[in-house]
């Protein structure tokens, strides 16, 4: 199943029905993040009951701290007794992981750069657009190229037999189908070839292709060109003429970067305040507060070196956003929860309480006075 292919599709539709990709970015983080509520209500009280259970579990460390050994099982017998799992905490960013590579190879796809890649959105030029790029004009018959560039091909490809169109021609790899043969020199035509080995036809179909046609991606400048292939021995085989890139700098990636670094930081700054531990370890709690300034800090710094789609920042930020909101809500479930445990075993414990015989209070007369 091709995973990539999905979450495209997904987009597109998601694109249609709200009217831009951007705002189809921002649907599917929404969903994302309803559908992993649970996970989050589940982290968070899980959190909550770190708080209460921090003081019993500081003890057990503070007393067998000298048998590392000894002091694992009973924090295993502790988490046990309490049925308190505390990897489970971890699981939400486990599995928001996978979500955010699969977004991230799907926005750099020469599928999704071909359909939708050059797609604004509010002060956003380009949802495929990196911080650094090399600028190039799609669909002029050239590549803008510089002399490391890689290829790629969109899935979709047409083959022909003479001026018929072969049907169900597909790629096994489209994504590395397409070689350049020798060096590539700005300014003078590259050539590219795809093995006739790389398609999922029978060895006579193969014999009679004489031409295809495919949407070719330049990896480096996110260019876009049709190319028409001609047969070649068992190859297919095409020239295209080429100009020097020209390097760029995407300055409104830049304030995506900073806007994903701000909201981050809030993210961190609000889950610390509103789940912050009861009598915990100060030599802890000052980890912790290095920790949420230090991530953000860190992350925004790697997001200006590694190249992010301007879509996947986008999806980023608005998780952040949601983070947030979903924060403060759980938190407030969770508090209602509490107040009404603590008001039920209030009551309890008044109905366990026996009854006792009124007493009423009896006059005392001052015997020195009468006498």
């Amino acid at each position: 199943m091709d995973f990539t292919t999905l979450t495209i599709n997904f987009l597109k539709e998601l694109s249609n029905i709200f009217g831009s990709y951007g705002l189809g970015i921002i649907a599917l983080t929404v969903i994302i993040r309803l559908a992993m509520w649970p996970l989050n209500v589940s982290q968070q009280r899980s959190m909550k009951t770190m708080q209460q259970l921090q003081p019993k579990m500081k003890a057990i460390q503070d007393r067998y701290k000298n048998n590392p050994q000894l002091m694992q099982q009973k924090m295993m017998e502790f988490y046990k007794e309490h049925k308190f799992n505390p990897m489970a905490g971890c699981l939400p960013l486990l599995i928001q992981m996978p979500i955010f590579i699969l977004l991230y190879s799907s926005l750099m796809s020469p599928q999704f750069i071909s359909m939708a890649g050059q797609s604004k959105f509010l002060f956003i030029n380009r949802l495929d657009a990196t911080l650094k790029g090399n600028a190039g004009i799609s669909n002029d018959g050239k590549f803008s190229v510089g002399n490391r560039d890689t290829f790629s091909l969109n899935k979709n490809i047409k083959v022909y037999i003479g001026d018929k169109e072969l049907e169900n021609a597909k790629l096994s790899n489209p994504r590395n189908a397409v070689k350049v043969q020798g060096d590539i020199t700005p300014g003078q035509p590259v050539d590219l070839k795809i093995s006739l080995d790389d398609f999922d036809l029978k060895f006579s179909q193969l014999a009679q292709i004489t031409s295809a046609e495919a949407t070719v991606t330049d990896n480096n400048t996110r260019e876009i060109e049709k190319v028409k292939f001609v047969k070649s021995g068992d190859n297919l085989i095409a020239s295209v003429p080429t100009a020097a890139a020209k390097s760029s700098f995407n300055y409104d990636v830049l304030l995506l970067v900073v806007i994903f670094g701000a909201s981050m930081f809030l993210t961190q700054k609000i889950m610390m305040a509103t789940n912050k531990m009861a009598q915990a370890d100060p030599a802890q709690e000052a980890m912790q507060k290095t920790l949420g300034t230090m991530m953000p800090v860190m992350l925004t710094a790697t997001f200006l070196f590694i190249p992010i789609p301007a879509g996947v920042l986008l999806y980023l930020i608005a998780s952040n956003i949601i983070q947030v909101a979903q924060t403060l809500v759980i938190n407030k479930q969770l508090e209602i929860e509490d107040d009404k445990k603590k008001n039920k075993k209030i009551l309890s414990e008044k109905d366990d309480l026996p009854e006792t015989k009124k007493v009423e209070a009896k006059e005392i007369k001052n015997t020195e006075k009468d006498k």
